[in-house]
């Protein structure tokens, strides 16, 4: 178990969603756009009675737009993982076999590096995985390559986006607060 003296300064709660899934919202913001201009080119499209073309823009706005609820649904389930991941790493400190359950992903890795970071663990969680060959521009997740049908996989969606709700064991802002005053 970590001290309670040695933790850091805990950010805001909003703070550490925002760490924990900021390139999830950027990404939000990125399909609530590509929605909007191929919103615009199927109305275009539509306005002219071009069948071939206004189908596929329909297609490309529900493409895009259905993408914006998947990556929050994303982000959501990442949360958890941060809080069992945190909840984890002051219990037990950092171990490799649970990092490395949280390596196959950017977003997962993202989660735990928060998590770590937020208790002093960052530098020992980096170099694990510097030591697995992960780099910051892995981004694909490793189970898309190992399994190109992973979409029809009910591992995928579970462990994507519908991580169950975790609540905290411990309330690291008082935790923190304690080690100040």
């Amino acid at each position: 178990m970590i001290e309670v003296h040695q933790l850091p300064k805990q950010p805001p709660v909003l703070q550490s969603v925002w760490n924990v899934g900021s390139l999830l919202y950027y990404s939000a913001a990125l399909f609530v756009v590509e929605s909007w201009f191929y919103w615009d080119r199927f109305r275009h499209y539509y306005e002219q009675e071009e069948l071939w073309l206004s189908t596929f823009w329909f297609g490309s706005v529900l493409f895009a737009f259905s993408h914006i609820f998947l990556v929050l649904m994303d982000s959501w389930s990442r949360y958890q993982n941060y809080k069992r991941i945190k909840d984890y790493l002051f219990v037990q400190g950092f171990k490799p076999k649970i990092a490395r359950l949280y390596s196959g992903s950017k977003c997962q890795r993202t989660a735990f590096l928060v998590a770590a970071r937020e208790l002093g663990l960052e530098q020992e969680t980096l170099r694990y995985y510097r030591r697995l060959g992960v780099r910051w521009y892995h981004f694909v997740p490793n189970f898309m390559i190992k399994d190109p049908l992973f979409m029809f996989k009910s591992y995928y969606w579970s462990r994507t986006f519908t991580e169950k709700y975790y609540k905290s064991k411990f309330d690291y802002r008082a935790l923190g607060a304690q080690t100040v005053a």
